[in-house]
């Protein structure tokens, strides 16, 4: 739940840095900012590229909108790409 008067909305380098502090064994573990940029974008290109793949699919099979099937048939190529 957000503290009061916070901003509800993160940047997209605070969330990285959440999502990855989430992940890490030691408490004090540092990420520098350059590593949050490259995190950053490696995400939004995977996130992009994941989308235009489950796009692809879904047009493949004439389906009007994208599922989670389209998806879930693109995801394994992807990670194999990425």
């Amino acid at each position: 739940m957000p503290r009061a008067g916070a901003d509800p909305f993160l940047s997209l380098q605070e969330l990285v840095s959440r999502l990855l502090h989430l992940h890490f064994r030691d408490s004090k573990t540092r990420v520098s900012g350059d590593a949050l940029q490259l995190m950053a974008e490696l995400l939004r290109i995977f996130v992009t590229e994941a989308a235009v793949r489950g796009i692809r699919q879904a047009q493949a099979e004439d389906a009007a909108l994208v599922d989670v099937d389209q998806l879930e048939k693109v995801l394994p190529q992807l990670l194999l790409d990425f």
